[in-house]
């Protein structure tokens, strides 16, 4: 089969095609065709060399920890029903601890069969196989900050596919969301998504702009994607008592030591380890964000899709922050 490995940890340049042989589901995995797979920052950080002592891999190694597609094989254990069906999933080698050589940037991708979800219709490959991993992730998010109507909420990152649903989700909860991004599109984008003030924080007086919009009480919720700096700059505008959840290291680290100033404003900090190891049922919310994109109710937001053979201008786009919502490949 065609697939795109990282021959090396490197730049975008190490991304090459090859042909290596099909795989074979083994005991509870299935095998996908697969129609389009989802390229996540992490798949671009990974491919640099970072995280290996959470996601052990080794080049060569196929990238991609998301597709759609139909189920062509099962193995055992596994329902012959599937066989046919139009699935997304996340891979066999997604997830911490993973490391199997063969992720989604390939024609034929291995799944476990407890993680496939069956595609509503309504619902094409493309932006399925962007929910696979965010659908779940911004429902946990929105749930998890027991979003009120009438608070106001500020999510950064805004621009991102994570930042896109949790504006809709949050907006849909009766919030007032601020969403905070870098760029004209996705400032635009986040205003049409429901939001109702869009702030460039690389404009220095960002923080001020939202202390102003909330006539100096603060923000009750942040919903912060970035961490680093900027993270840190959306922890000072929560109001005494407000939540914070950080789930993003897109600035280029996770918050560091909220705990102090947190615990003197009363405020809440969660960061994602925390919220993952909650018992999540997150089959049930990975179908519920399917099913609310193919009735028409969220919108999922595909900036860009290039073909499998151009994965590695699918991971320059996103190193650039050219970027909107999620890249996807197509095969």
């Amino acid at each position: 089969m065609y697939v795109v490995e990282a021959k090396s940890f490197g730049g975008p340049e190490v991304l090459v095609a090859t042909e290596v042989p099909d795989p074979v589901a083994g005991p509870g995995q299935v095998v996908v065709d697969v129609a389009a797979a989802d390229v996540m920052f992490l798949d671009v950080r990974l491919r640099g060399g970072w995280g290996r002592d959470f996601f052990p891999v080794e080049p060569p190694y196929v990238p991609g920890g998301a597709v759609a597609g139909v189920v062509s094989a099962v193995g055992e254990d596994v329902d012959p029903g599937w066989i046919g069906k139009r699935v997304a999933t996340a891979t066999a080698a997604s997830g911490i601890g993973g490391g199997l050589p063969i992720g989604g940037y390939a024609t034929k991708a291995l799944a476990k069969a407890q993680t496939l979800v069956e595609i509503p219709d309504g619902l094409d490959d493309v932006r399925a196989a962007a929910l696979v991993h965010d659908g779940r992730t911004s429902l946990m998010l929105a749930e998890q900050a027991r979003i009120r109507p009438g608070e106001w909420v500020l999510i950064t990152a805004a621009g991102g596919g994570l930042g896109t649903l949790l504006t809709q989700w949050a907006t849909a909860a009766g919030a007032s969301v601020i969403a905070a991004a870098h760029g004209e599109m996705k400032l635009a984008l986040a205003q049409r998504l429901g939001a109702k003030v869009a702030l460039d924080y690389e404009d220095p007086g960002w923080v001020d702009r939202v202390r102003e919009t909330t006539d100096g009480a603060g923000v009750s919720v942040v919903l912060d994607g970035t961490g680093g700096p900027i993270g840190t700059a959306a922890l000072s505008v929560v109001a005494p008592g407000g939540r914070f959840l950080g789930y993003g290291n897109a600035a280029g680290g996770f918050l560091e030591n909220p705990a102090e100033y947190a615990a003197a404003h009363g405020i809440t900090v969660r960061t994602l380890l925390e919220m993952t190891k909650d018992d999540l049922d997150w089959q049930a919310l990975g179908r519920r964000a399917l099913t609310e994109a193919g009735a028409g109710n969220l919108e999922v937001v595909v900036g860009q899709s290039f073909p499998l053979a151009e994965a590695a201008a699918a991971h320059t786009a996103i190193e650039s922050r050219t970027a909107v919502g999620r890249t996807i490949l197509t095969v």
